[in-house]
């Protein structure tokens, strides 16, 4: 319900190509800060307390509609573009039938940057001024380009004037047409009698003004403070535009909620992300999809979390990637550590530089310093894994499971051939290739025995000697060193 108790049905329109976009995918599904375009217009619709939310497709009406799926927005087609008012009647058709007891507001699936606030105070103007009909406007030094909107000496709006039909006078008006509405319950049947007598063969929800003017209505403008809220991404340079100021809205709101960014103009926290109190992102830290940290979490420099869960006090540090991974209180992941989709680390787990893990488990306190690969593997508390150690996970046509017991000690550069079970309190010797299961408490070794052979070297290398006085200097001058 709106401020005045009465519903409010919103319909976005979202039917059009998009062709300055130069692009296969529909022009209101490029993302901005974590979203589809036509996604912030559904989004704000919601926050409103909208009743109803119609969106309006046409251009690639499929990719549209299953991206909305969930969001709880109806979808009407308009299957011929035939302009706005056109597709206005395609939305309002898709209201249930006997509801005109609702303020209907018209919105875009191009206009992100449009925000509650705004949309709040164009409502509450258009209750205030016993509106029919209220438009969101805003005044530029230059409005060429759109239409003006013209008034009278009460401030009442007497037509909006499109650039190629004004006057010089007309031209000279600041005051723009954003092209979204608020309008009362007769909107779809006055819309009804919209024509197309121009040279398009259009039909133009603007006409709609004049329709309510004739019924002895009264319409209003509401004019805003930031145009740049109704400002389209209508191209690629004005997707990233818009890109810049949700980016520099969402970062604003963080660090006023207690989060430090050490640089915002590097920092990239998609609108889904979650933080806590006193999280520290470093410069170039991108944050995306369902990402949540909570307080005291630190991020360093150009590290990527998507869809990253890290509980309190985790530190990850520089250039690191987690994605799909839950990190546990306490525990600390890189630098240049990698974790993939179902890694779930227990409290106080250290995860080193060049670590990579893949639908791992590791228990509270277990430790892998340096060069790893960890994958589809369990590993119990306080264990340690050293340097070089891969769990080979993979046979060429199947991932098999590893188990590794509490309190283990992995020797550096092991091998675990998958499936294997590693049990609590275990040793494998540095170096091994481990094929068997090693029972709890005992000492793998599974390695060539080393043969050393006296003075292979200069008696290999003494007869290379040409070659090696020719490539190798240093070595020329050890043999020369051991005749003597």
């Amino acid at each position: 319900m709106n401020n005045d108790n009465r519903p409010l049905d919103v319909i976005i329109l979202a039917a059009g190509q998009g062709t300055r976009m130069q692009s296969a995918l529909p022009k209101v599904l490029h993302p901005v800060a974590g979203r589809p375009m036509v996604a912030w217009s559904v989004k704000v619709a919601r926050e409103l307390g909208a009743r109803h939310v119609v969106v309006v497709t046409g251009h690639g009406a499929g990719q549209v509609e299953a991206a909305l799926a969930g969001t709880g927005a109806r979808f009407a087609r308009q299957e011929r573009q035939l302009g706005t008012g056109h597709a206005f009647l395609c939305g309002a058709a898709a209201l249930p039938a006997g509801e005109d007891d609702a303020d209907i507001l018209v919105l875009y699936g191009d206009t992100p940057l449009l925000r509650l606030e705004t949309l709040r105070e164009l409502i509450a103007e258009h209750h205030r001024q016993a509106s029919a009909f209220t438009i969101l406007t805003g005044r530029v030094p230059d409005a060429t380009g759109y239409g003006r909107i013209i008034r009278d000496a009460d401030g009442n709006v007497m037509r909006i004037v499109e650039e190629k039909a004004a006057t010089p006078e007309e031209r000279a008006v600041r005051e723009f047409n954003s092209g979204v509405y608020v309008m009362d319950g007769r909107a779809p049947s006055l819309a009804q009698r919209i024509g197309n007598e121009n040279p398009a063969g259009e039909y133009y929800l603007t006409d709609l003004l004049a329709l309510y003017r004739g019924e002895g209505a009264r319409v209003r403008a509401y004019v805003i403070d930031e145009v740049d809220e109704v400002l389209g991404a209508n191209d690629r340079l004005g997707l990233a535009q818009a890109e810049v100021s949700l980016r520099h809205r969402i970062n604003t709101a963080h660090m006023r909620a207690g989060v430090t960014l050490h640089d915002p103009d590097t920092t990239r926290i998609e609108d889904t992300v979650t933080l806590g109190r006193d999280v520290t992102l470093e410069p170039g830290v991108i944050l995306r999809g369902e990402t949540r940290l909570a307080d005291g979490v630190t991020v360093g420099a150009y590290s990527v979390l998507t869809d990253a869960v890290l509980e309190t006090g985790v530190v990850v540090k520089a250039h690191s990637v987690v994605e799909g991974a839950h990190v546990g209180a306490g525990s600390d992941v890189g630098p240049f550590a990698r974790l993939r989709p179902g890694t779930v680390l227990g409290t106080g787990v250290h995860i080193g530089n060049f670590v990579e893990t893949k639908n791992a488990r590791l228990s509270a306190d277990v430790k892998a310093g340096h060069l790893a690969y960890l994958g589809d593997v369990e590993i119990g508390a306080e264990t340690n894994v050293g340097a070089g150690t891969i769990v080979a996970n993979f046979d060429g046509v199947n991932k098999h499971p590893t188990r590794i017991g509490a309190g283990v000690f992995i020797g550096s550069n092991a091998t675990l051939i998958a499936p294997r079970v590693v049990g609590d309190a275990a040793f494998v010797a540095a170096g091994s290739a481990v094929h068997e299961d090693v029972p709890e408490g005992a000492l793998a070794v599974a390695r060539g025995k080393q043969r050393t052979l006296e003075g292979w070297s200069r008696r290999y290398w003494g007869g290379m000697r040409d070659k090696v006085r020719e490539k190798l200097p240093w070595l020329a001058g050890w043999l020369e060193r051991q005749r003597g």
